[in-house]
């Protein structure tokens, strides 16, 4: 789904990146009541984690590969608003150093791969967690659902922008049906990949799982023949001291980010090379015509190699690794300042009303 340069006319474009700029100021704003001390290295990491996966393409159709998008995993995992921001740093990351989606389609990318994902798969999120039991493998359950609808949703969006600005006459009803055809078949990928994911996390720490707050129900007593509630002495009462959830939440980092540099570094080679939905969409279609020269096309890192390096496993592998590691790092900075930010709105010279 990355768009390139020459795909949309520059007024669309230019709509589109004032839309995703504001859509990343309201994230800027509401991701500071996602993000503590517990979940802001994990948004990071998730980040991270996104970038490693998405350049690892599957195989859905004769010729064509997919690959996650990340919206619902990223929203399930640290909350919708930071689930924005997680994806968008790693579209600015691709765009600019690995030369993938384009510069002036910055904003086109971010509107239908950060916000449409993002929105559409944790509100069906919600509303599917409201209804199924309240349980861990309902939340597995939603995200599949969730994120198998919202990779479809995003390429219906990129219809919807392609039938006012694209920059070839072709038929926007082909244009429907072959793009979000594909990837209905490129969802079930990313559903997959998103279930298995959250499952993973929640088995270990279901407390930092944002879609699995409130799972927890309370404690029912027998009292004279009657079910009552049971008092909540969770505040008081910690069920893990806190220094084995500060080992447990850094163990999870660091499995986290050596499963991220091994998926990127070791295991993308093996990934499918056949083009993604878009680029074989736009091929067959004639929709990429017009398609404009990447403006980081001589970036040492350009179409996730490094320049100079021949072997191409080894030259994939750095690139994929540098990728992880740059993501994780320019990630997690936007998100302790978020998290700083939230500090310092709530801190006793900010509340202090007294004359």
């Amino acid at each position: 789904m990355h768009v390139p340069d020459g795909f949309i006319d520059a007024p669309t474009s230019a709509v589109a990146g004032v839309v995703a700029a504001g859509a990343v100021a309201v994230s800027l704003r509401g991701a500071r009541r996602e993000l503590d001390e517990r979940t802001a290295p994990l948004a990071g990491l998730v980040a991270a984690f996104i970038f490693a996966v998405q350049m690892l393409n599957f195989p859905v159709a004769a010729g064509t590969s997919g690959h996650l998008l990340g919206g619902a995993l990223a929203a399930i995992l640290v909350g919708p608003y930071t689930g924005v921001l997680c994806v968008s740093v790693v579209l600015l990351m691709q765009g600019i150093l690995f030369a993938d989606g384009g510069l002036t389609a910055l904003g086109v990318n971010i509107t239908d791969m950060a916000i449409v994902t993002t929105v559409v798969a944790y509100a069906l999120f919600r509303g599917l967690v409201k209804v199924l039991p309240r349980t861990r493998r309902s939340v597995t359950v939603a995200s599949f659902v969730a994120a198998l609808v919202s990779v479809p949703a995003a390429a219906l969006a990129f219809t919807f922008l392609y039938w006012i600005g694209g920059t070839t006459d072709v038929a926007i009803g082909k244009v429907a049906t072959a793009t979000i055809g594909v990837h209905v078949l490129i969802g079930i990928g990313e559903a997959a990949i998103t279930a298995l994911t959250v499952g993973a996390v929640i088995a270990v720490r279901p407390d930092l799982v944002h879609g699995a707050r409130g799972l927890r129900q309370r404690l029912k007593l027998r009292v004279d023949g009657e079910l009552v509630d049971a008092p909540d002495t969770s505040d008081s009462e910690p069920a893990v001291p806190a220094p084995a959830a500060a080992r447990s939440r850094r163990g999870l980092w660091i499995t986290g980010l050596v499963t991220s540099l091994v998926l990127a570094g070791f295991v993308s080679f093996y990934a499918s090379a056949d083009p993604d939905g878009l680029e074989k969409v736009a091929a067959d279609q004639g929709i990429d015509r017009k398609t404009e020269e990447h403006a980081s096309a001589d970036s040492p890192l350009a179409d996730y190699g490094v320049e100079d390096i021949t072997d191409a496993r080894l030259s994939g592998g750095l690139a994929g690794v540098i990728g992880v590691g740059v993501t994780v790092v320019a990630g997690s900075a936007v998100f302790w300042a978020v998290r700083r930010q939230r500090t310092d709105d709530t801190s006793p010279a900010d509340t202090d009303v007294s004359a």
